[in-house]
């Protein structure tokens, strides 16, 4: 609940007055008596105190306005909505301002926003809060939409959400360009983007044979900032390729471009360990020194019927496997987890097994668009939309949910299949239903409440949907 009796103060801030930040210390106190000086005193909304179980919730954040000379002028608290694992549901609450201080530049609007940025780099995906009705207005205004309301302490409020588009930007800037880019080759010749069944897929059969083939460049600020793992990448990324394609791995060609040797040499390390523990033979490539670097990694699989990334159908269940050991890679906190540099090759090798040993109706390995953006391919490729079931997720716990549904998680697999029917076993990863596949395009998130909230719309890559390709069934018996 956010009771705020009067928000609105001079039109030109007096920011030099005052500045918000996390509360310390004293100033805990100091912010929980305004609230009863507001809710209690002035207000009546509660008998002796406003407190409750959030006050006690350690993840509880309390975010203050201050004098410099250190006195708080008001405050604002956010937690997750849950009690138990934190899954990116947050509400704000008891926002109040000192009844002297309340035409001071705006200390109400202030905290407001705070309390939205700290819940963004907090990785929160749903933020809402109950509003005083004369109030809902400037939230209004403030960016906040109203979708309910509900009675508090015997009073009107209205339900506010902050709307976080972090999951649809992600999608919009990682995938959304690529019919833009390449969908000019698409009916050039009869295989062209993988050929009927697989356009848009994670690698692309080869015609006349069992062979796939899949190809990924290595961002250049990733390669600049560490080699080693650029090299380890460049091969990891292609096997998930392969892995969802249920294909095994037969070989690796690489293009090296370095500014001196011992640059190649290391991005070379990371290749080679990575092969290593793959057990994949480098064939050979290209390299290139004396120049800006990059690297391309391509890798040959076979299968005799590959898994298609637009076999899911409605009515299928939407299955993550996904190894949540490890820990967000160094310099890449909140967008790459690495559970794969520290782990066995037997490990590595039975995960890439994976897929081709369950031959689920579709699968695709999660990419740089996260778990829910890659959701969002696979329900374009097959003409379908998707219900993620945000509490059935699995998760390691050091991570923040919101990063985690958008991060690159070392290898993990979306897999749809019949209710009841997913085979997917790759121990040492985790394999849960995360939700299912419906008629509805785009991607929606299901709450514990039962709200439901949309994360990604029906277009992802543009490539298109499969059944407009031709049906993909008959490979993924």
């Amino acid at each position: 609940m956010l009771d705020v009796p009067v928000l609105t103060g001079h039109a030109v801030p007096r920011t030099d007055a005052w500045s918000i930040g996390r509360a310390e210390g004293q100033e805990v106190e100091a912010y929980r008596r305004i609230r009863r000086d507001v809710f209690v005193d002035e207000q009546g909304l509660f008998a002796g105190t406003d407190g409750d179980r959030i006050d006690d919730d350690p993840r509880t954040i309390v975010l203050v306005a201050r004098t410099p000379e250190g006195g708080v002028l008001g405050g604002v608290r956010l937690a997750p909505a849950t009690e138990g694992r934190d899954i990116g549901w947050w509400t704000g609450s008891r926002l109040a301002v000192a009844k002297g201080s309340r035409h001071s530049g705006g200390i109400g609007p202030a905290l407001v926003r705070a309390a939205c940025r700290t819940a963004l780099d907090s990785g929160v995906l749903r933020f809402e809060a109950a509003v005083q009705r004369p109030n809902a207005v400037l939230f209004r205004r403030l960016g906040w939409t109203e979708w309910g309301s509900e009675i508090v302490a015997g009073v009107e409020h209205a339900r506010m959400r902050w709307p976080i588009e972090r999951i649809a930007r992600l999608v919009e800037a990682t995938k959304a360009p690529i019919v833009d880019v390449i969908g000019m080759l698409r009916d050039d010749i009869l295989h062209t983007l993988g050929g009927e069944g697989y356009v848009g897929d994670d690698g692309a059969p080869i015609p006349g044979s069992d062979l796939v083939a899949a190809c990924d460049a290595i961002l250049p600020s990733l390669l600049t900032r560490d080699p080693e793992w650029a090299g380890w990448c460049g091969v990891l990324v292609n096997m998930n390729d392969l892995t969802a394609m249920g294909a095994t791995g037969s070989g690796l060609m690489n293009a090296v471009a370095a500014p001196t040797a011992s640059f190649a040499r290391r991005v070379l390390n990371g290749l080679r360990s990575a092969a290593i523990a793959w057990d994949v033979p480098v064939l050979g490539g290209h390299t290139q020194l004396g120049v800006a670097p990059s690297l391309t990694v391509t890798a040959i699989g076979r299968a005799a019927r590959p898994v298609p990334g637009g076999g899911a159908r409605p009515g299928h269940d939407l299955s993550l496997t996904v190894d949540l050991r490890g820990g967000w890679r160094r310099g890449f906190e909140g967008k790459q987890w690495d559970s794969t540099s520290t782990s066995s090759g037997a490990d590595l090798r039975a995960m890439a097994r994976s897929v081709g040993e369950a031959r689920p109706a579709a699968a695709k390995d999660v990419s740089m668009a996260g778990i829910v953006g890659t959701a969002a391919m696979l329900a374009e490729s097959s003409g379908t939309g998707v219900t993620i079931d945000v509490a059935a997720v699995p998760a390691p716990p050091g991570a923040a949910f919101g990063d985690w549904l958008t991060c690159f998680p070392g290898f993990g697999m979306l897999t749809s299949d019949s209710p009841g029917a997913s085979r997917m076993t790759a121990r040492p990863a985790t394999t849960a239903v995360i939700g299912s596949i419906d008629p509805q395009p785009g991607v929606r998130l299901r709450w514990p409440d039962g709200i439901e909230t949309v994360a990604a719309g029906p277009r992802a890559s543009g490539l298109g949907t499969a059944s407009a390709r031709g049906s993909a069934a008959e490979h993924t018996l």
